[in-house]
């Protein structure tokens, strides 16, 4: 639900600026699985043909491990931005151009859950390992591809979307909707019968150290960094802030609340009272319990 600038000014709304960061610190989160992950992604290198990097649709710009392209860059590379039903893509042109600018040509938006977008895969993979040199690998007629990603992007869910889409099959990867599912580099998958394609998932690695508070803000309002190690006041907070900034204000109507407001402990407890998520405690007082 938007509302006009006039209705804003009526209402005397005077929104934050910008995001206190002073003080706050995003924790760094490179478990040892994380480390280990990312060496035998390395030395699983001479096994694979492609590169299939998994990102989250909502963060296209931020976020992304630049460990992957130093580390995997001399593979054939196809960034899939997933969970794009979440996302809003009226600047989808635009993220694209930005991305080539960094020279990521080959993108596509993807729904793992409804399968949409999945079938463009396969062909695409196809033409960028075709195009390509097969080290340690021109004589295997199979494909094979490593899935790589920040966690909780999706990897595991497109690995089950394709064995859906063109195997006709069940799960071969477990997910979950918490980073760290994926503990350990798989063993490889088959995906695709014609051409026989099989994919290796990946557990999610993020940068040793995030650079920006905000960007790790965004990281973890998308799942991909566990919620308590940045705080969930906080990053209720930082929602709070976004969208109120983008004049979003849907939530004022999905919580019954009387108004839309830039206090988190308000919002918070109206909500709270709302969802009677309240409990009654006992307070020692001067004259006894209360």
């Amino acid at each position: 639900m938007r509302l006009s600038a006039v209705a804003l000014r009526a209402a005397g709304a005077a929104w934050r600026e910008c995001f206190p960061l002073q003080g706050r610190d995003v924790a760094r989160w490179f478990p040892g699985h994380m480390a280990k992950g990312l060496k035998k992604m390395q030395s699983s290198l001479k096994l694979v043909d492609c590169v299939i990097e998994v990102h989250d649709a909502r963060i296209p710009l931020s976020g992304r491990n630049p460990l992957f392209q130093e580390t995997l860059g001399l593979k054939p590379h196809l960034l899939v931005l997933n969970k794009m039903d979440l996302a809003d893509l009226t600047e989808q042109r635009k993220i694209q151009q930005h991305l080539a600018g960094e020279g990521l040509k080959h993108v596509i938006f993807t729904n793992c859950i409804k399968d949409e977008n999945v079938k463009q895969i396969i062909p695409k993979v196809t033409e960028l390992v075709g195009s390509s040199y097969r080290y340690h690998r021109s004589e295997n007629l199979d494909c094979c591809i490593l899935v790589v990603g920040v966690p909780n992007v999706g990897k595991s869910s497109l690995i089950n979307s394709l064995r859906r889409q063109h195997l006709r099959t069940g799960k071969a990867a477990r997910v979950g909707g918490e980073p760290g599912i994926t503990r350990a580099v798989m063993s490889r998958v088959q995906v695709c019968e014609r051409p026989l394609i099989f994919l290796m998932d990946t557990p999610g690695v993020l940068a040793p150290r995030i650079g920006s508070v905000e960007t790790g803000l965004k990281l973890a309002l998308c799942g991909t960094v566990l919620d308590h190690l940045v705080g969930e006041e906080t990053m209720a907070d930082y929602l709070l802030y976004t969208l109120n900034r983008h004049q979003l204000f849907g939530y004022v109507q999905h919580y019954g609340l009387d108004g839309a407001s830039d206090d988190i402990e308000h919002v918070l407890k109206r909500v709270a009272m709302r969802l009677r998520k309240t409990r009654k405690v006992k307070v020692l007082t001067g004259t006894g319990l209360a």
